[in-house]
């Protein structure tokens, strides 16, 4: 059994995301994202199922044309769509990459 401390895992930035996955199979890719203060994700495509828990902090969220505050404590789970994401006063958050049917 193996237990994630979300407040205690290290992040990079959105450019080095590949390091922040701290678990993954066949199925879905658990990272955890930082974002600073003034920080964003542009733009991304996303082809596969995602959830975004905000542990931290908010972000706001956009999804195809649309957008929404995502609080602390607060989850957003999609389907595949058009997503990015900035906050002003910075955020934690556990995103999960969950694979669709072939």
């Amino acid at each position: 059994m193996e237990i994630f401390d979300l407040m205690k895992l290290e992040a990079q930035g959105y450019e080095n995301r590949a390091v922040n996955v701290f678990y993954q199979n066949d199925l879905f890719k658990t990272r955890i994202i930082v974002l600073e203060a003034g920080g964003t994700i542009p733009e991304c495509p996303m082809d596969s199922y995602v959830m975004f828990y905000v542990v931290e902090g908010e972000v706001l969220l956009r999804k195809n044309d649309e957008s929404s505050v995502l609080k602390e404590n607060q989850v957003f789970i999609s389907e595949p769509a058009l997503l990015s994401m900035e906050t002003t006063s910075g955020a934690r958050l556990m995103g999960v990459q969950i694979k669709t049917r072939e």
